[in-house]
């Protein structure tokens, strides 16, 4: 992106892409903390804790993606996690879903507060980098005609 189209960018636009990041950071940190005490329930396999490691880490690649680019690849990415994982607080909050391969049971009928942070950031997440996937589709249709 030149300096010129960055310039030209509506501060609305480089708004919601901070709040999209912002989502997605909050989601990286609570899962990077929890990771350690959730790994103790399988030590050895691969743990809930690896998999809250793996979704910290893919939450702030996709919020660097978003940041960088901007683009509807960039907010595609960003709805992916951050609606993969709204869905998967969710589903393992209220459905006890038997370990799956190499997936272990996550079931737990609990809300504590880094829980429904990042189930909250999780959500409007998703529901921002949606918005800005829709943004830029018709930013792309203005700019052919």
């Amino acid at each position: 992106m030149s300096a010129r189209e960055l310039v030209r960018r509506k501060p609305r636009d480089i708004v919601l892409r901070l709040l999209v990041v912002a989502a997605l950071v909050i989601d990286a940190m609570v899962h990077w903390q929890l990771a350690p005490g959730y790994q103790l329930g399988a030590p050895g396999g691969i743990g809930q804790g690896n998999l809250f490691r793996l979704e910290a880490v893919a939450a702030v690649l996709a919020g660097l993606y978003v940041l960088v680019r901007g683009s509807r690849p960039a907010y595609a990415a960003a709805l992916v996690v951050a609606g993969s994982a709204f869905i998967a607080v969710l589903l393992y909050r209220y459905v006890d879903i038997p370990a799956l391969g190499p997936i272990p049971a996550m079931y737990e009928p609990v809300w504590f507060f880094e829980k429904a942070l990042s189930a909250v950031a999780e959500g409007l997440g998703a529901v921002l980098a949606g918005v800005g996937f829709l943004r830029q589709r018709g930013s792309a249709q203005r700019r052919r005609r």
